[in-house]
């Protein structure tokens, strides 16, 4: 079990610096997206459903989804102008 939490760490710690060294707002966002799905997976890894559960939902549906509406509304309004 020790060898999990340690992987599910790696891949937090991996996922989190790929966010922060996207360049492209699009690529944040699904990077982003990634990340929520792998913290999701290390809260299951560490016990905790309920956080795993609300995390999934947050982070990885609702916070890409409104980032990307943001992103699209700019598109948007700078095609306008």
């Amino acid at each position: 079990m020790k060898w999990l939490v340690i992987a599910a760490l790696l891949l937090t710690g991996i996922s989190g610096l790929l966010v922060v060294l996207s360049r492209e707002p699009r690529r944040q966002v699904f990077a982003l997206a990634a990340n929520g799905l792998v913290l999701s997976v290390l809260f299951f890894v560490l016990q905790a459903p309920d956080v795993a559960l609300s995390e999934i939902a947050v982070n990885t549906v609702v916070t890409p989804l409104l980032f990307l509406a943001a992103l699209a509304s700019a598109a948007m309004i700078a095609g306008r102008q």
